[in-house]
């Protein structure tokens, strides 16, 4: 009984932990693109646009807008790597730092990383473009539901030793 009761609070206190840290990242991650687009395009491109390779890499805008997509990629990816993290040694309670753990766990973290979000994307699209859901409800839902099922991928595949 007292154990069934100490893995119930665990269980708590890993999924309250787990979207603090989500939240915490998509703040960061916000953060990080309105630096790129405030700060850093501007001067890289003001700077470093004449160069050809900065140019078409970094400031081109057609056809895509490349300030915009690079930052996006980097501020992902840096809050991909904090929120493994923090998922890692402090929602989790692994202490390993062991390299070779660390990188498999690290791919199966990204791996799902991608899968939910895509799962994210498709069901804010299906809400926005086929139940007419306001943008800001489908973005809460689709996050809230990919952050629940990574959240127990996570759990049962990545970080599944004990160390």
């Amino acid at each position: 009984m007292v154990k069934c009761m100490e893995e119930k609070n665990n269980f708590k206190r890993q999924i309250v932990l787990y979207f603090i840290f989500a939240a915490s990242m998509i703040g960061l991650n916000y953060g990080l693109q309105k630096i790129n687009q405030l700060i850093i395009a501007p001067y890289v491109c003001s700077n470093l646009g004449g160069i050809e390779f900065f140019h078409i890499l970094y400031c081109s805008t057609t056809p895509i807008n490349m300030p915009e997509f690079i930052g996006s990629i980097v501020a992902v990816g840096i809050t991909y790597i904090i929120k493994f993290f923090l998922d890692k040694y402090i929602v989790f309670k692994k202490s390993s730092l062991k390299l070779k753990e660390t990188s498999q766990e690290f791919l199966k973290y990204f791996g799902f990383a991608i899968l939910t979000t895509i799962e994210n994307i498709g069901i804010q699209f299906i809400l926005t473009n086929f139940f007419n859901t306001p943008l800001e409800i489908s973005f809460i839902v689709a996050l809230s539901i990919g952050y629940i099922t990574k959240f127990f991928l996570d759990k049962k595949y990545v970080f599944t030793k004990d160390y």
